[in-house]
């Protein structure tokens, strides 16, 4: 192995890359759109409001008109003596209004029906307000029914609100209270990151020796250059510039949120919706969406977000960011030396779907098991595939935040990805050395094979 020429490659391939027109818009462009992912939701809440809507309300019960209460969004308006909900409804066009929304005297049941006329579909959050205020006014009535003497105040002393704090006993016999909704979080954020920067940048390694390739420039390196060196040198180049890249991101992001945090004021961020949040940037799931809400509401307890901060000043953050290094560096370069061997093989990007396909499929299924691990993280399937080392970059860093990973697994996780990857590249290399100098044929798994057993 000649380290010198190694150093060389690994050279030309991050200034190559780095000076890309492409590597710089996704630079610039990505801290952007994180920055955007948390700005936007606040701003809209700042200024998105737009005019105050009136609602006409008919009120034939006489219990709910009284407790709608107007706010900066809504405006509640009681129709005049003697009119009806079809009256209304008649001479829409010519009511200033958003909506007209009736309520029917009690039935037998005490019970009341609501119904609503717009012009377009009503909003949700209008709706659900109404239909809180409704529900809560029907029920005021009928416990009023029962005549029992110091309602309020026996409804009063009924109501309870659980504490309910989650401990777990450290290993010197103390203990130190938890938050499962952080670490889910955290846990979901990492894995995720893992999953799709391994992808990105495996996926770049692969389109490089495609190009060379293509454009006969390999042939004129390999006459200096071994073939193993080369494809090493590439796999390290592309790791600098993901590092490199994913340190801008951090430093840019941070920089961003700071000055819209000083523009805006910090009143701007209590409107973000965090569980809005956890849905855009993750796929949608609802275990997350769940759990940002929770942390940002906290059932109405202020206390809550007291410990939550406590907890995650507590969350040993240069331990995790340390694995999550680890595993990044380790999974890109064990799926980044199978994406050279696939772009060797072939002679442009179209012909790499079959032969991609064995190595995206262990990053999703290790994606999907991530998402099961948040229920569980010591189950069987979660232990498993977090040493598994095809998977272990996702579903280890999804177990990693909620302290349940013994240090013997975690160095056994670390010393079989290590492994695979030599035995990988020893693999890949095979394939890499007769692969590249190949032209005009359509790879199969057959010939890879066949490579595989050639002699050197």
């Amino acid at each position: 192995m000649g380290f010198n020429k190694i150093k060389i490659i690994i050279g030309r391939e991050y200034s190559v890359r780095v000076k890309k027109k492409s590597f710089i818009l996704t630079t610039i462009l990505t801290p952007l759109l994180f920055a955007a992912l948390i700005a936007v939701p606040s701003l809209i809440m700042l200024y998105g409001g737009g005019k105050a809507k009136t609602i006409m309300v008919v009120d034939q019960s006489g219990l709910v008109a009284d407790n709608l209460e107007n706010t900066e969004k809504v405006t509640y308006q009681n129709a005049s003596q003697g009119e009806s909900v079809e009256d209304l409804k008649s001479k829409f066009k010519d009511l200033d209004c958003y909506a007209v929304v009736g309520i029917s005297a009690l039935d037998s049941n005490n019970n009341v029906n609501v119904v609503s006329y717009s012009k377009e579909p009503l909003n949700m959050d209008i709706k659900s307000s109404i239909s809180k205020v409704v529900k809560s006014a029907v029920e005021d009535n009928k416990l009023a029914s029962y005549n029992i003497s110091n309602l309020n105040e026996i409804m009063a002393k009924v109501q309870t609100d659980v504490k309910f704090d989650a401990l777990t006993i450290t290993d010197d016999g103390g203990e130190k209270k938890d938050s499962v909704e952080i670490y889910m979080i955290i846990a979901y954020v990492l894995s995720f990151m893992i999953y799709g920067f391994v992808f990105m940048f495996g996926t770049m390694v692969m389109r490089s020796v495609i190009e060379e390739k293509t454009n006969r420039i390999i042939e004129v390196i390999v006459s200096s250059v071994k073939s193993f060196d080369l494809m090493i040198g590439k796999i390290i180049g592309v790791a600098f510039v993901a590092l490199t890249q994913f340190f801008i991101w951090i430093v840019l992001t941070l920089g961003i949120l700071m000055v819209f945090n000083i523009a805006v004021g910090k009143d701007a961020m209590k409107g973000v919706d965090t569980g809005q949040i956890a849905q855009m940037a993750g796929g949608g799931t609802e275990q997350i969406a769940e759990a940002a809400s929770t942390i940002q509401d906290g059932s109405g307890d202020s206390s809550f977000m007291q410990d939550a901060l406590i907890q995650i000043k507590g969350i040993n953050f240069p331990y995790i960011i340390g694995c999550f290094l680890i595993y990044f560096l380790l999974g890109y370069l064990l799926y980044a030396a199978m994406f050279a061997a696939v772009g060797s093989a072939v002679d442009n990007e179209a012909d790499t779907q079959q032969l991609t396909l064995p190595i995206t499929l262990p990053l999703i299924l290790g994606l999907f098991i991530m998402l099961s691990t948040f229920q569980d993280p010591n189950s069987s399937l979660s232990f498993w595939a977090s040493i598994i080392p095809f998977t272990s970059p996702m579903v280890m860093m999804a177990r990693i935040p909620f302290g349940v990973v013994p240090l013997w697994q975690l160095l056994l996780s670390i010393g079989l990805l290590i492994l695979t990857f030599l035995f990988v590249v020893y693999i890949s290399a095979k394939i890499y050395r007769v692969g590249i100098l190949m032209y005009g044929k359509k790879a199969t798994f057959k010939d890879l094979f066949k490579w595989i057993k050639t002699k050197n």
